[in-house]
């Protein structure tokens, strides 16, 4: 049998597209049009939620009740992105994934006294493990991107592009909203934008 070199480079191109496919970055949508609250519903104060110049900008009352910004949408699985950037004040924010039992922390830790980002949060349990190499990644004074993927009960974070942790929960819903948390009692500010979801 005749060895074709047509039928080789068809077959090398089919597999050099299976592999690009493989390797391609998820396709967002925007979950915070950087306009207005549209598709977002805040628990309390809201006017402690503004948008400035396509950012939320986040701050304390001067009650420093807290609030939580929750989407009006119920999600399943899904991958959260956002830019965050910590301000003022003591910032202890976070992302709760489908109810506040499951958290994703930005910031200091009121119980710790220290940075917990990206590491998760439960009720009842504090930090059951610790994200990695935050120091070395996390840029205190800039803008930092988090990315979560939740599926199931298993949730992986990256921050700026590295992951950072991998967790397997065993009290997050099959389904539920995706909030982002202003802390009770603390002064502090923090900022969001490039607010993006994909449904997986």
């Amino acid at each position: 049998m005749r060895f074709s070199p047509f039928l080789f480079l068809a077959f090398l191109t089919l597999f050099s597209l299976e592999a690009l496919a493989q390797t391609k970055e998820p396709s967002f949508k925007k979950l915070f049009n950087g306009k207005n609250l549209k598709g977002w519903i805040a628990s309390a104060e809201k006017d402690s939620w503004q948008v400035v110049d396509g950012v939320l900008d986040v701050k304390s009352s001067p009650e420093r009740k807290g609030s939580i910004l929750w989407t009006e949408r119920i999600f399943t699985d899904f991958i959260f992105q956002t830019d965050f950037k910590m301000g003022d004040g003591v910032v202890d924010s976070g992302v709760f994934l489908k109810s506040e039992a499951n958290q994703i922390q930005m910031g200091i830790s009121g119980s710790l006294k220290m940075d917990k980002t990206g590491s998760p949060y439960m009720p009842g349990k504090g930090y059951p493990v610790t994200a990695a190499n935050i120091p070395e990644i996390l840029k205190p004074n800039d803008w930092n991107t988090m990315r979560i993927k939740c599926e199931g009960k298993n949730f992986t974070v990256w921050l700026n592009g590295i992951e950072v942790l991998q967790y397997l929960s065993d009290t997050i819903p099959n389904e539920g909203q995706i909030g982002l948390q202003l802390h009770p009692k603390n002064e502090m500010a923090i900022q969001f934008r490039n607010i993006l979801i994909q449904d997986i």
